[in-house]
């Protein structure tokens, strides 16, 4: 804990039996208080892996939900355990987990409700291996987005994000899709709730083992990420209504 916050990391995880346990071991349990491993019918043995490692709530999804309902297990999950500060963390090893202490802090401290790490800060994506046409994607989508939903983050697509509870049972993010553009629904929720967005300089890691998705998965989540930028829009314009922007329900 940090000032009395319980400190629950979540783990969306498919195939990540080859990089689950160098994250693990990253993991500070000095301050950790519960780790969540939400294995998405992974084809190889993440759920056995996360057990043997002492991983005591380890969820296995009997069929593939994908990444946005994966997501959606792990923070149903960490509420259940009374999480007041919430890490969603790759266990690919693409980000370090040295960071958790810092972004749990600046929650904990109550300075901002939501803190993500972000690879474009210092130059982290490019020196630590981003292909350069996802650099370019990256860059142009988050200029996109800033200008649509009137914020200035360095990123929208990091995978490494700290919640605090009020984030998490305040927006509708079962009302979002399963796919990989729920990250940027849930931007768009925080922001349109009226929350702040902190950042933190991470580096990051590309390498065989560490997820990834291909070109026309990339582009198809670009429309996504457009989709939802233009529907924030029209919302704050009063246009149109969406579903993901209504309370949830308890």
């Amino acid at each position: 804990m940090i000032n009395g916050k319980k400190i629950v990391v979540v783990l969306p995880a498919y195939n990540a039996a080859k990089t689950l346990k160098r994250t693990y071991d990253e993991i500070p349990f000095d301050i950790v208080d519960d780790v969540v491993l939400v294995d998405d019918h992974s084809k190889d043995n993440t759920s056995e892996l996360g057990k043997s490692l002492g991983i005591k709530h380890v969820i296995r999804h009997e069929q593939n939900k994908g990444y946005g309902g994966n997501q959606k297990t792990c923070y149903d999950k960490a509420m259940e355990l009374g999480a007041d500060i919430v890490i969603m963390l790759h266990p690919d090893y693409q980000y370090t987990p040295m960071l958790i202490p810092s972004m749990s802090h600046m929650i904990a401290s109550g300075l901002y409700p939501a803190v993500f790490g972000s690879r474009i800060l210092g130059k982290g994506a490019l020196k630590g291996g981003m292909p350069m046409y996802k650099y370019i994607f990256n860059r142009c989508l988050t200029l996109a987005q800033n200008i649509l939903i009137n914020q200035k983050l360095s990123e929208y697509h990091t995978g490494y994000r700290a919640f605090s509870k009020e984030i998490i049972q305040g927006i509708n993010y079962h009302a979002n899709s399963d796919d990989f553009v729920f990250d940027n629904q849930m931007i768009s929720q925080i922001f349109y709730a009226g929350f702040d967005i902190a950042e933190v300089t991470c580096p990051t890691k590309y390498f065989d083992d560490a997820s990834s998705i291909n070109f026309r998965r990339s582009a198809k989540y670009g429309m996504g990420v457009l989709g939802t930028s233009f529907t924030h829009f029209f919302n704050k314009m009063g246009i149109m209504k969406s579903e993901i922007y209504k309370k949830p329900t308890k």
